[in-house]
C-alpha cells in the first residue's frame, strides 16, 4: 500500500490502542491523505469505480436519504431521554445502499490512513470483513483483550466499521448539494429563475418541451408557430410535467454519482475534508478507549435535506402563485 513507508504507527510501541500516539500519528497524516485522494487526479481515480452500478444506486439513495435523516433524528431524541440502546441501534442502521465509491473510501481510510491490512475485494463482498480486519490488525490487537467477551469485541469492531460507513456515506450528501448548486446555475442561466432542485426546474423544462412540440406541430408552419407561441404560452400537460420531474430527478441522481469530482478539490481547499476526517478519528479513538458514547454522525445529510425542503417550498410557492 502507498502509506506503508510513510506511516509511523505500528504494532510495536505506538501501535497500542491505549497509546494516544497512534491516533496522533494518524491525525498527522490527514493532510497527506486528503492531498492524495481528494484532489485531482486522485479524486478522478476514486470516482472511476462509480462507472457501473453506482449510477443506479444513486437515485435510490436520494430516495432513501429522508428516511436516513429521520432515523438519525430519532436516535438523537432517544439519546436525549436516556434510551442509549435504542439510540445505538437506530444510529447503526445502514439505510443507504453501499456504493462502490463509498467502499473504496472506507478501504482507503483503513489501509492508507489507519495503516491496517485489509483485503478490499473481500470487504466489497462482505461488509463484516471490515470490522474483523480492524480487530485482527496488530495495531488494535489489544482491543480483543479489553472487552469482557468476544461478543463485546465484535460489537466494538462493528461500531468502528459503522463510523467508517457513516463517513463514506456523507460524500453522497455532499454530491447532492453540489448537484443542487449546479442546478441553481443552470436554472438562472436558462430560465432566469431560482431553481434549488430538479422539482423546481421541472416546470420550466416541461413548458419549454411543450412549446417546442407545439411549434413543430403548428398547422401553418414553424415560423408562424414560433410567432404564435411567442405571444400565447404553451403549457405542459400534467403527464408531460410528471415525466419531466421523474426524468430530471433520475438525471440529477446519476450526475450526483460523479459530482464529487468537483466537490472534493473544493472541500480539500477549504479544509472540510481534513476537519471531517479529524472528527472521524476522534470517534474511533473514543471507541477504542471505551468512551464512545456518541457515534460519528454526518451532518451533511441534514444540510442536503434542507435544500430539498427549500426546493419543495419554492415549487409550492410557484404553484400557489400561478
Amino acid at each position: 500500500m502507498n502509506s506503508s513507508s510513510t506511516h509511523t504507527p505500528t504494532a510495536e510501541g505506538s501501535g497500542s490502542p491505549l497509546d494516544l500516539k497512534y491516533f496522533d500519528c494518524c491525525r498527522a497524516m490527514i493532510d497527506g491523505f486528503v492531498a492524495r485522494h481528494f484532489t485531482w487526479p486522485g479524486t478522478l481515480r476514486l470516482h472511476g469505480v462509480a462507472l457501473g452500478w453506482d449510477i443506479l444506486r444513486a437515485p435510490v439513495n436520494v430516495a432513501l436519504s429522508p428516511i436516513l435523516v429521520l432515523t438519525r433524528f430519532a436516535a438523537y431524541l432517544c439519546r436525549l431521554v436516556g434510551w442509549r440502546g435504542t439510540a445505538d441501534r437506530l444510529s447503526r442502521r445502514r439505510i443507504l445502499l453501499r456504493t462502490s465509491v463509498a467502499r473504496r473510501v472506507e478501504g482507503l481510510i483503513v489501509t492508507d490512513l489507519l495503516d491496517l491490512p485489509l483485503d478490499e475485494g473481500a470487504a466489497a463482498r462482505d461488509p463484516s470483513t471490515l470490522a474483523r480486519a480492524v480487530l485482527a490488525a496488530p495495531q488494535f490487537r489489544e482491543m480483543i483483550r479489553t472487552p469482557a467477551s468476544a461478543a463485546e469485541a465484535e460489537t466494538l469492531g462493528q461500531r468502528i466499521a459503522d463510523a467508517l460507513g457513516e463517513y463514506a456515506g456523507a460524500r453522497s450528501a455532499v454530491s447532492e448539494m453540489t448537484t443542487t448548486l449546479c442546478i441553481l446555475v443552470v436554472g438562472a442561466l436558462a430560465f432566469q429563475a431560482l431553481t434549488p432542485g430538479m422539482i423546481s426546474m421541472a416546470p420550466g423544462v416541461a413548458d419549454a418541451m411543450a412549446r417546442t412540440n407545439a411549434i413543430a406541430s403548428f398547422p401553418l408552419g414553424q415560423t408562424l408557430g414560433g410567432m404564435w407561441y411567442g405571444v400565447f404560452a404553451a403549457h405542459a400537460s400534467p403527464w408531460l410535467f410528471g415525466a419531466t420531474v421523474v426524468g430530471l430527478v433520475m438525471t440529477g441522481s446519476a450526475v450526483a454519482a460523479f459530482a464529487g469530482v468537483l466537490a472534493d478539490p473544493v472541500q480539500s481547499r477549504l479544509g472540510i475534508h481534513s476537519r471531517r476526517l479529524g472528527r472521524l478519528l476522534d470517534t474511533l479513538e473514543a471507541e477504542v478507549l471505551g468512551g464512545g458514547d456518541k457515534p460519528f454522525v454526518a451532518r451533511e445529510h441534514v444540510y442536503a435535506r434542507l435544500l430539498d425542503l427549500w426546493d419543495a417550498a419554492a415549487s409550492a410557492f410557484r404553484i400557489f402563485r400561478n
